[in-house]
C-alpha cells in the first residue's frame, strides 16, 4: 500500500514536489502549534494580552542585553512589514515591557524590568512545560534539533530567493 503524501494543498502535489509539499504541511502545523504554545506560556507567566508576535518582539528585545532599533528587530525576525512590528512594540512599551531610547536619530528598544521579569517567568514555565517534556521522553537528540534549527534557517533563505523570483515574474 502505498501512503498518500500528508499535505495541505493537493493541488500543488507533483512528482518533483511531494516531499516539499509535505514539508510545507509541516512547517505550517509546527508553526502554529509554536504560536499557540508561545501565547499560553506567555499567559502563564502572567501575560495574558499578548500575541504571539509581541512574545517574540519581547525576546527579541531581551536578547543579548542590547538596545536594538525596529529594522535590527525585522531583520533579525525576518518580517518584511515593519508596520507590524511598530505597532507591537508601541504595545509592549504602553504595557511597561520595554523601553524607548536613542541611537542618534534612530529609537531603540530595550526590556523594562517588568519585561526581564515576564521573560524569566516564561523561560522558567517553558523548563517546566516544554523542556522537561521533551527529556521525559527519551528520545530528543539534542544534536538532531540543532541540525533541524540549521536546515530550517537554509530553507528559510530558498524560499525568501523563491519570493523574490516571484515577485520579478
Amino acid at each position: 500500500m502505498n501512503a498518500q503524501p500528508i499535505v495541505s494543498s493537493s493541488h500543488l502535489v507533483s512528482d518533483q514536489g511531494s516531499e516539499t509539499s509535505e514539508f510545507e504541511y509541516g512547517l505550517i502545523v509546527a508553526g502554529n502549534a509554536f504560536h499557540r504554545w508561545v501565547v499560553r506560556c506567555m499567559t502563564a507567566a502572567g501575560l495574558p494580552e499578548l500575541s504571539a508576535l509581541e512574545v517574540l518582539l519581547l525576546h527579541s528585545v531581551t536578547h543579548r542585553a542590547r538596545d536594538k532599533s525596529l529594522a535590527d528587530i525585522s531583520f533579525v525576525l525576518n518580517i518584511e512589514d515593519t508596520h507590524i512590528v511598530n505597532y507591537a512594540l508601541k504595545k509592549l512599551h504602553r504595557l511597561g515591557l520595554v523601553e524607548r531610547g536613542k541611537r542618534g536619530k534612530e529609537v531603540t528598544y530595550r526590556p523594562s524590568d517588568d519585561g526581564r521579569q515576564a521573560v524569566e517567568r516564561y523561560r522558567s514555565i517553558r523548563e517546566d512545560c516544554l523542556l522537561r517534556s521533551l527529556e521525559a521522553l527519551g528520545t530528543v537528540d539534542h544534536k538532531q534539533i540543532g541540525e533541524a534549527a540549521n536546515l530550517l534557517r537554509a530553507l528559510s533563505g530558498i524560499y525568501d530567493q523563491a519570493a523574490r523570483a516571484a515577485t520579478s515574474l
